[in-house]
């Protein structure tokens, strides 16, 4: 996955107060880990197709925006799997049990163009 992030502009870099710091960014990450790993034993990207079945649930108006995406973007089962892994971390990083439209939205942000 590559992401392009824009420069940010001198006032917020001036700004200590913008966003997450790395202490609070690393929590998260390491609570978002420590779900995968009690939910299905391992780390979202190693899940197998059947797997992700297995884990990764969608409510109905995820799926309807998963498989219009699917169309528009010509996705192959392989990047099919590869956004609902994303879009599964996404959610786990905002402690979420549940994948909500934002997650697969935000994961289909990073696909590459």
């Amino acid at each position: 996955m590559h992401i392009t992030v824009p420069a940010l502009p001198i006032a917020d870099l001036q700004n200590a107060q913008v966003g997450e710091t790395s202490e609070q960014v690393r929590i998260r990450v390491a609570a978002a880990h420590r779900h995968q790993l009690k939910r299905q034993q391992k780390v979202n990207n190693e899940l197998s197709p059947s797997e992700i079945d297995q884990y990764i649930q969608l409510g109905e108006g995820e799926q309807q925006l998963l498989q219009l995406a699917q169309q528009r973007l010509n996705l192959s089962a392989r990047g099919y799997h590869r956004v609902l892994r994303v879009a599964r971390t996404i959610a786990d990083l905002a402690d979420s049990i549940d994948i909500t439209s934002a997650h697969v939205s935000e994961a289909l942000s990073y696909r590459s163009k």
